[in-house]
C-alpha cells in the first residue's frame, strides 16, 4: 500500500509537468493528459502543493530558452535572405550597367564612321538624325557635344559616350529648357511693353518734352507779373529816363493795364499757380510760371523790411539812401529777368537763381511722381511711403 501510493505521487508529479509542457507542446501534453485523468482525480489533494511549485519554473525556463533559439535562427535567416537580396540587386546592376556599356559602344561604332575613334560635330550630328529619325540644327549639335564632351575637346571618345536614349532625354531637356527661356522672353517683353506704355501714358500727363519756338516765347510771359510789381523799385531810375525811349513807353503801357485790372496782383498770382499745374503745357512755360511766383513773392520782402525801419526809427534813412536801395533792388530784378529770358528763350530751364530755383524744382511735377494707375503722388508721400518700406524691410530682416 505505501509502494502504491509512492508511485501514485510520482505519477502526479509527473503529471503535473507533462500539463505545463502542454502549452508549449500541445500534441504530447495532450497524449500524457489523457492517459493518467484517473491517478489525478485520486490524488489531487496531496499532490496539488508539489504540483505548482519547481515544474512550473522549470518549464518557463524551457519555454524561454526555446524562444530566444527560434528567435536568433529567424533573425539569421533574415540576415542571409538580405545578404541574397543585395547580392541580386548587385548583379541585376553590373549586368544592366553592361548592357548599356555595349549597347553604347555599339552605337559609338556606328557613328565613327571614319573609324578614327572618336565623334566629330557632323559625325554625332548624322548619327542622331539617322538613330532619331529627325533633322538638327548645328547649333542644338554643339549644345548635346557641350553636354558630354566632358574632356572638353570637341570631341567624343567612348568613355564619353552614351546611348540613343541619353541623347533623346538630354534633346528634350534641352526643348523644354528652350521652350521656358522663351516663355519667359515672352512674358518679359509683355512687361516691357506693358511699362512702356504707362510710361506713354505719363508722359501724355505731362508735357516733359523740348519746348518748341512758340513755348521758348511764351514762357517769357509769366515774368512780366513780377515786372509789373517791381517797377515801384525803379521809379527813380525810370524817371530820369529818355522819354523817347520806345522800352520804357511799352513798360509804361503795360503797366497802365496792369494797374486798371481790379486785384490785378491776386489774379496774375492765382492764374499762374492754376496754370503751372496743367500737365499739357510745357515743362519750361510751367516752370517759368512757378518762379514767377516766386520772384514777386521774394519782392515783398524788401518793402517790408523797409517799412518796418521807417516805422521804428521814422525818417531816419537818408533819401539818397533809400534811392540808392531801391534802385539796386530794381537792378537786380532786371539782372534776374534778364537771365531768365535768355535762358528760356535758347531753350534751357532758368534754374541757377539762388534759393529760389531749388524750391521751384521741388514743387514741379515729374513722371516718377505718377504710379501705374495714373494717380499722382507728391514727393513727400512719395518719400514717406519709401521710409515706410524701408522700416519694413529692416523688420523682416531682423527676424
Amino acid at each position: 500500500m505505501h509502494s502504491f501510493a509512492k508511485s501514485a505521487a510520482l505519477s502526479a508529479l509527473l503529471l503535473s509537468a507533462g500539463v505545463e509542457s502542454f502549452a508549449v507542446r500541445p500534441s504530447a501534453g495532450a497524449a500524457f493528459s489523457a492517459s493518467s485523468t484517473t491517478a489525478t482525480r485520486q490524488l489531487s489533494a496531496s499532490t496539488a502543493p508539489l504540483a505548482r511549485t519547481s515544474p512550473s519554473s522549470s518549464t518557463v525556463r524551457l519555454y524561454q530558452s526555446t524562444g530566444n533559439d527560434d528567435t536568433d535562427t529567424e533573425i539569421e535567416r533574415l540576415k542571409a535572405m538580405a545578404a541574397k537580396l543585395r547580392s541580386d540587386a548587385a548583379e541585376l546592376e553590373a549586368e544592366k550597367a553592361q548592357a548599356l556599356a555595349d549597347a553604347a559602344e555599339k552605337a559609338f561604332r556606328q557613328f565613327d564612321t571614319n573609324q578614327d575613334g572618336e565623334i566629330s560635330l557632323a559625325e554625332l550630328k548624322e548619327g542622331l538624325e539617322k538613330g532619331l529619325k529627325i533633322e538638327l540644327s548645328d547649333n542644338r549639335v554643339k549644345e548635346l557635344m557641350e553636354v558630354f564632351d566632358a574632356s572638353g575637346d570637341g570631341a567624343l571618345q567612348l568613355d564619353e559616350f552614351v546611348t540613343i536614349d541619353r541623347f533623346r532625354n538630354q534633346l528634350d531637356a534641352l526643348a523644354r529648357e528652350e521652350k521656358r527661356l522663351a516663355l519667359e522672353a515672352a512674358d518679359n517683353a509683355k512687361r516691357e511693353k506693358e511699362a512702356a506704355q504707362i510710361q506713354e501714358a505719363k508722359m501724355g500727363l505731362l508735357n516733359e518734352g523740348p519746348p518748341t519756338p512758340k513755348d521758348k516765347v511764351v514762357s517769357l510771359l509769366p515774368y512780366l507779373f513780377p515786372l509789373m510789381d517791381g517797377l515801384a523799385y525803379g521809379r527813380f531810375l525810370l524817371q530820369g529816363a529818355d522819354a523817347s525811349n520806345p522800352v520804357v513807353d511799352v513798360i509804361a503801357i503795360l503797366y497802365t493795364i496792369y494797374r486798371s485790372i481790379p486785384f490785378s496782383g491776386f489774379v496774375a498770382f492765382f492764374a499762374l499757380n492754376i496754370l503751372s499745374s496743367v500737365g499739357g503745357i510745357n515743362r519750361l512755360v510751367r516752370y517759368n510760371m512757378q518762379q514767377a511766383i516766386f520772384l514777386d513773392i521774394a519782392l515783398f520782402f524788401p518793402g517790408l523790411i523797409g517799412g518796418v525801419i521807417s516805422a521804428i526809427g521814422g525818417d531816419v534813412i537818408p533819401t539818397g539812401v533809400s534811392e540808392i536801395g531801391t534802385d539796386a533792388i530794381f537792378v537786380s530784378l532786371l539782372a534776374v529777368l534778364g537771365y531768365c529770358s535768355v535762358s528760356s528763350l535758347l531753350g534751357i530751364t532758368p534754374d541757377k537763381i539762388p534759393l529760389i530755383s531749388q524750391s521751384v524744382t521741388d514743387r514741379m511735377p515729374t513722371i516718377d511722381n505718377f504710379d501705374d494707375e495714373l494717380r499722382y503722388i507728391p514727393p513727400s508721400e512719395r518719400e514717406a511711403e519709401e521710409e515706410g518700406k524701408k522700416e519694413g524691410d529692416k523688420k523682416d530682416d531682423s527676424k
